[in-house]
């Protein structure tokens, strides 16, 4: 006998709506990622790609449906540890005053990661992964451009060992060298899981980079999740 392999995020009947204009902005969804999983997912604007991930991420409740982590559901109590290992990135990454240093130490101070401590020299690794020396911890957030502040934000949340990340067009403001950072941070990680533990989906209006970053390619129309990329 085998053991029987669970999804590390299932989605069973997932549907969002909007109540206030009555609009169904996520129809009826089963979704499934695994281990080592590399999907993405394109679609026009306001296609319901962002209100899909929101959702997986526990962001935005869904508005019916059950989201299953581990085979489990995710109770109340145990959203902030699901958001942890589970960890949602968009493209307008938020970074308080000061260093990028300060800025990475500061998942340090919240009581889900307190049990953790700051690894300098992992992060020198992801910095050089993205072409970054290490004297850039010393620079303001203040003076970073875009694709630095993308980054940053990425590597804050890389620094933590994610289970999964749920990139919402992560490059889609950034420059062609930007991106390509973004996209080797990310590669580093997923290569890095232990057992290829790691998996992510990337939403993205790019088509090329959806194939280049993906093995899987989903697409999103009118609030329907489809397995089949419109020729």
């Amino acid at each position: 006998m085998t053991d029987t392999v669970y999804p590390l995020i299932e989605a069973r009947a997932l549907t969002r709506m909007d109540e206030r204009h009555q609009a169904q902005l996520l129809h009826t969804t089963d979704f499934k990622l695994y281990r080592a999983d590399r999907i993405s997912i394109t679609g026009s604007s306001g296609s319901g790609k962002s209100v899909f991930l929101r959702a997986l991420a526990l962001l935005d409740a869904p508005t019916s449906g059950d989201i299953l982590w581990n085979n489990q559901p995710v109770p109340n109590a145990l959203i902030p540890r699901y958001r942890s290992r589970i960890c949602y990135l968009s493209q307008r990454p938020a970074l308080i005053d000061g260093t990028v240093e300060d800025n990475l130490r500061l998942p340090y101070s919240l009581n889900i990661w307190q049990h953790l401590d700051f690894d300098l020299e992992a992060v020198k690794v992801l910095l050089a992964h993205a072409g970054k020396e290490p004297g850039f911890l010393s620079k303001m957030a203040a003076d970073l451009s875009g694709g630095e502040s993308q980054v940053v934000s990425l590597i804050r949340t890389l620094q933590l060992d994610p289970q999964v990340l749920l990139l919402d067009e992560p490059t889609a403001a950034l420059d062609p060298a930007s991106s390509l950072e973004v996209e080797a941070l990310i590669q580093a990680w997923f290569d890095n899981g232990s057992g290829s533990a790691h998996a992510y989906i990337w939403v993205s209006h790019d088509q090329t980079q959806a194939q280049r970053m993906s093995t899987t390619r989903l697409h999103m129309s009118a609030g329907v999740l489809t397995g089949a990329v419109p020729s």
